[in-house]
């Protein structure tokens, strides 16, 4: 195989996020990446349960994980999660696991300036903006290929007042997506409004976590002030553009 996609637990089990998953594994076959998954084999990657304070678990995912790709001879991983790309990339060579991994819009970027990935002549289409997620850009300086991305496909990106190292969280990092907020605004809440502040249709994001955060506090905002703002994972929309 090319390269190794790493589905992660949100893209597999979650069903509106399986959307995903999908969407990036055309844009793949599409290209003709070799590529291939490892199925019921793949655990989490053991982000969550370290950012909450259970090390030995993450412990226990991260050997797994390690004895599975090692196996594999896996030497190439491509994540639609920035969790599961910033654990592969930052957490798991103190643990042995020493791979090329890339974030699937630094993927999609590459396929496109290799001329694998045929997008369709440039047209104008809507504004929209992005949210950048945290292990993605603050946490691994990813800022350009996403944006770069919409670009090409001929959207126009008015960004939020916080954006790229100064942004904003969406709400979910550090296993607080399982929680209930007690008090205070919620933080996704917080983030639709200054998604919705810049006037956009949509609002794009790169990860699943993100989307589930800013799609729930949107589709509220929606009901309670009026509008129809949406939101997107970009590979949705590289998908349904290079059909």
């Amino acid at each position: 195989m090319e390269v190794l996609f790493w589905v992660g637990c949100a893209a597999s089990f979650d069903p509106r996020l399986q959307s995903i998953a999908r969407a990036f594994a055309e844009i793949m076959q599409k290209a003709e990446v070799d590529f291939a998954i490892l199925g019921t084999e793949e655990r989490c990657t053991g982000d969550i349960a370290r950012r909450m304070g259970d090390e030995a678990l993450f412990q226990q995912l991260a050997s797994h994980n390690i004895q599975v790709l090692d196996h594999h001879q896996v030497r190439s991983i491509v994540t639609t999660c920035p969790h599961c790309f910033n654990m592969f990339k930052n957490e798991y060579p103190a643990l042995g696991g020493n791979y090329e991994v890339m974030h699937y819009t630094t993927y999609i970027y590459k396929l496109i300036e290799d001329g694998r990935l045929k997008i369709p002549e440039r047209q104008q289409r809507e504004i929209v903006t992005y949210h950048d997620p945290c292990y993605l850009g603050r946490q691994n300086g990813v800022y350009a290929a996403p944006r770069d991305i919409l670009e090409m496909l001929g959207y126009t990106i008015e960004e939020m007042e916080r954006n790229k190292s100064q942004s904003f969280c969406c709400g979910a990092g550090g296993g607080t997506m399982f929680e209930t907020v007690q008090r205070g605004d919620k933080i996704n809440t917080i983030r639709a409004e200054e998604a919705r502040s810049t006037g956009a249709s949509m609002t794009m994001t790169a990860c699943p976590f993100c989307l589930l955060m800013m799609e729930e506090a949107i589709g509220s905002l929606n009901q309670i002030k009026g509008g129809n703002m949406a939101a997107k994972d970009i590979a949705e929309v590289v998908n349904d553009i290079t059909k």
